[in-house]
C-alpha cells in the first residue's frame, strides 16, 4: 500500500499525532486536585478557566469541521472528531447559560441594558459583520445567486454561512433568557420555562426537516434532480435546518441551573465526591449509549427512506439525546472542580472562539483545491496534512481579523455618551 510503513497507513500515524497535540492540550496548564481529599479547586469556574474551555472547544470544533470533509472520510482521517463537533458546541451552550445567570447575580441592573448590551453587540452585531464577510468573499470568488437569494442571505433570513447558526440559536436563547428573568419573578419558574423553551426549538427542527419538504409533493426530494429544486429548498438554507442547530442546546438550561445553585450542587459533589463523580460519569455514559442508540434505530435523516420527512423518527432520536446534553456539562464541570487546564493555546482560541468558528468554512473552501491530486502544491500523500494545516492556519487569521473589524464597528455603533459636568 502506498505512503504505508509496516502495513500502517500514514494516516494512522496522523490520526496520533493529532490526538497527542490534542492531549497535550488537556494537560498543559492543568491543575489537578485528584488524590487529595476534600481539596478541589477554587478557580474551576473562573472567568479564564471558562474561557479555556471554550478555546478548547473551539480548536475541536475546527478539527470536527475538517474531518467531516468527504475526502477525509472516505480515508478515514480523523475519524475521533467526526461525529464530536456536538460535545464542543454543548460546551459553548454551557460556557454562555453559566456566564448570563452569574452576571445576573453579580451585575446591577444587568437586565436593563441587556438586549443592547448582551443580545445586539455581542450576538446580533457579529452575526451581521459575519455576513458581510461572506457576502463580500462570494462577490470576490464569483459566485452567483438569485438576487432573492442575495436579499435574504443578506438580511440574515438565510445562510449566507451555514456555520453561522450558531449566534442565531443563541440570539434566541438570550431573548427567551431576558423574557423569562425580566418578568418572571421565581427563578424555578424562569428554568422551567427556559428547559420548556429549548425543547420547543428541537421540536421546530423535527419539523421543518433538513430541506423544505412541505414545498412539494411526498418524497419531491427523492423523485427530483437536486439541481432543479429552488434555492431555498436545498439543505443547510433555511433556519432550523439540520439536528446540529438544536441537539446540544440542551446544556444551556444545564449552565443556567448550575450557576442558579452552584453553591448547592459544588457542595453536594464535595462531600465523598470520588463515588458522586463516578455516579455521574456511569450516568452520562448510559445517556451516551441511549443517544447513540437512538441515531441507530430512528435517526435524523430518514427522509432518504422514502417514508417522507420522518418527523416521528427526529423527534424519537432527538429525546434520546435530550439527556445525554442535559447531563454533559454537568459532569464537565464537576470533573473540573478537581481538574482543569489553562494555557496560552486554549486562552488564545478561547478569546477568538466565536469568529474562528464564523471564519472555518470560508478557510475549509478556500482550500479544497489542495485535497485533490492536481493541486498546484504537489505534497502528495500528505496533501491532506497540508491543506488541514492551510486550514487551521487561515481560519485563526481570518477569524482574529473578523474579530478585529467587529470591535471596530462595536465601537462605532456603541460609543459612550460623554459624561457632562
Amino acid at each position: 500500500m502506498q505512503g504505508s510503513f509496516g502495513g500502517f497507513s500514514v494516516w494512522f500515524f496522523v490520526d496520533q499525532i493529532v490526538f497527542y497535540l490534542y492531549l497535550i492540550l488537556f494537560i498543559w496548564g492543568g491543575k489537578n486536585k485528584f488524590g487529595r481529599k476534600n481539596e478541589f479547586n477554587d478557580d474551576y469556574a473562573s472567568l479564564e478557566t471558562m474561557k479555556s474551555l471554550r478555546g478548547f472547544a473551539a480548536i475541536g470544533v475546527i478539527l470536527h469541521h475538517i474531518s467531516q470533509e468527504d475526502v477525509f472520510k472516505a480515508k478515514n482521517v480523523m475519524p475521533m472528531f467526526v461525529n464530536a463537533g456536538a460535545y464542543f458546541v454543548a460546551i459553548f451552550f454551557f460556557c454562555s447559560g453559566y456566564g448570563l445567570i452569574k452576571s445576573l447575580d453579580t451585575k446591577k441592573d444587568y437586565l436593563k441594558g441587556f438586549i443592547k448590551n448582551r443580545l445586539v453587540k455581542t450576538v446580533v452585531v457579529p452575526f451581521y459583520v459575519n455576513v458581510l464577510v461572506y457576502g463580500l468573499l462570494m462577490l470576490a470568488g464569483g459566485i452567483k445567486f438569485p438576487k432573492e437569494r442575495w436579499i435574504f442571505n443578506c438580511l440574515g433570513l438565510t445562510m449566507m454561512n451555514t456555520y453561522a447558526w450558531f449566534p442565531i440559536v443563541l440570539a434566541f436563547l438570550y431573548l427567551a433568557f431576558y423574557l423569562c428573568f425580566r418578568f418572571i419573578k421565581k427563578r424555578p419558574a424562569c428554568l422551567a420555562v427556559m428547559l420548556v423553551f429549548i425543547i420547543g426549538l428541537g421540536l421546530l427542527f423535527c419539523y421543518n426537516g433538513h430541506f423544505a419538504w412541505w414545498s412539494g409533493k411526498n418524497n419531491w426530494w427523492l423523485m427530483t434532480d437536486p439541481n432543479k429544486a429552488k434555492w431555498w429548498q436545498g439543505q443547510m438554507t433555511l433556519w432550523f435546518s439540520g439536528e446540529w442547530w438544536v441537539n446540544s442546546a440542551p446544556a444551556f438550561f444545564t449552565g443556567l441551573l448550575f450557576a442558579s445553585y452552584e453553591k448547592q450542587i459544588a457542595g453536594f459533589f464535595q462531600k465523598a465526591y470520588a463515588v458522586k463523580f463516578h455516579v455521574l460519569l456511569i450516568i452520562t455514559m448510559i445517556f451516551y449509549g441511549i443517544s447513540s442508540i437512538g441515531q441507530a434505530v430512528f435517526g435524523y435523516w430518514t427522509e432518504f427512506s422514502g417514508k417522507g420527512p420522518g418527523v416521528g423518527d427526529k423527534v424519537k432520536t432527538y429525546f434520546c439525546q435530550v439527556p445525554l446534553f442535559l447531563v454533559l456539562g454537568l459532569t464537565i464541570i464537576v470533573f473540573m472542580m478537581k481538574y482543569h487546564v489553562s494555557n496560552p493555546v486554549t486562552r488564545f482560541f478561547g478569546k477568538y472562539s466565536l469568529h474562528t468558528y464564523l471564519m472555518n468554512l470560508a478557510a475549509i473552501t478556500a482550500f479544497r483545491f489542495l485535497q485533490t491530486d492536481s493541486s498546484p502544491i504537489k505534497a502528495g500523500k500528505y496533501n491532506l496534512l497540508v491543506y488541514a494545516l492551510a486550514v487551521i492556519i487561515a481560519t485563526v487569521l481570518a477569524g482574529v481579523g473578523e474579530q478585529k473589524l467587529t470591535e471596530l464597528i462595536q465601537k462605532l455603533l456603541f460609543r459612550k455618551k460623554k459624561e457632562t459636568c
